[in-house]
């Protein structure tokens, strides 16, 4: 019997792969069918600090200012008492979440201010989660922000919350960044616990009629996993937090290269949003077969057993190859170089 568990976060898995942020975590009743899928964890999606706040000034300007230009209406607001706020909504389903499964539930935050990280953070701990992933979406666009500048920005806001909380923390971040090793390092030193690698931003399109810019959502693709596999094949030995790999995992093969590399977990997400929870099934009873099939007896015995620092070629992970790929790319037929 192949031992399949893993540990995240503290937090030990039945397997590695859990379900990252996304519509499944709504309502209790989706998070249910993935945990019934299989999920040995889950990930809530995110509490926005800037939804919060643009709920608030609607909330002032519809019922706190109806009275505006009115005289005898200034001391009357109709404020319905049945509605209730977005962040009440989240934890509330937070804590509906929670007393549904049995798994662990990771909430997800994305602030935009420190008092907004550690307000709701401290919410979301005291509504039950049992970890905590800081969704650090930020685009640095001040060309006045120097790189450092904004790694501080993440520790400053990391070590601030695990001043507040004592669930375990994980830093969700983009690949850019000059020198992520080193700054992830940074990260472990402030006090994380984990890092999930990496963060997707959404880029915004340009409407070539009306020439007005607009928001485009697409969803990960496999050819995103192989930057994933090779960042975490080049931090697994050198730090010592949890590492998850989030993004383009559409096939088991990725998956099982994702472990090899050093991941304690694999995030899945686009695949089951485009082919339903059952996906998650099947790639773990793939993952089990693999591994019986070529001998291995846990995932333990597998993870890290091809990163940089155990790889017959470390260089392979860097630049080495560089020139060699290139060269070795060549034309389909019938197409003249």
């Amino acid at each position: 019997m192949v031992d399949l568990t893993t540990s995240y976060l503290g937090l030990k898995l039945a397997h590695p792969l859990v379900p990252s942020a996304s519509p499944f975590s709504k309502d209790a009743d989706s998070a249910k069918r993935l945990e019934d899928a299989g999920a040995s964890a889950i990930v809530m999606h995110s509490l926005f600090e800037e939804k919060i706040e643009s709920e608030a000034q609607q909330m002032d300007r519809f019922f706190y200012q109806q009275g505006l230009g009115t005289g005898e209406a200034d001391s009357f607001h109709l404020v319905p008492h049945h509605i209730k706020s977005y962040q009440e909504q989240y934890l509330e389903n937070l804590q509906a979440v929670k007393s549904a499964l049995s798994i662990p539930v990771i909430a997800s935050l994305n602030g935009s201010s420190l008092s907004g990280w550690i307000d709701y953070s401290t919410h979301i701990q005291q509504a039950g989660a049992d970890a905590l992933e800081l969704n650090s979406y930020h685009l640095a666009a001040n060309i006045n922000d120097s790189s450092e500048t904004v790694e501080n920005q993440y520790v400053d806001i990391l070590q601030a919350i695990k001043n507040h909380i004592s669930i375990p923390i994980t830093m969700k971040i983009s690949p850019q960044f000059s020198s992520p090793i080193h700054f992830i390092k940074r990260l472990e030193n402030a006090g994380a616990d984990g890092v999930a690698i990496f963060n997707r931003f959404y880029q915004p399109d340009i409407d070539l009629e009306t020439l007005d810019v607009i928001p485009k959502l697409e969803l990960s693709t496999a050819q995103e996993a192989l930057l994933r596999v090779r960042w975490t094949a080049l931090l697994y030995g050198r730090v010592n937090l949890s590492l998850a790999v989030t993004g383009g995992f559409y096939q088991t093969p990725d998956v099982i290269k994702a472990l090899l590399a050093g991941a304690d977990v694999v995030h899945l997400c686009s695949v089951l949003l485009k082919e339903g929870t059952g996906r998650l099934t099947q790639i773990r009873d793939e993952l089990e077969q693999w591994l019986v099939e070529h001998e291995y007896e846990s995932i333990q015995q597998l993870k890290g057993s091809v990163s940089q620092q155990h790889a017959i070629d470390p260089s392979a992970y860097e630049r080495a190859n560089y020139v060699q790929v290139l060269d070795s790319y060549s034309s389909p037929k019938g197409v003249l170089r």
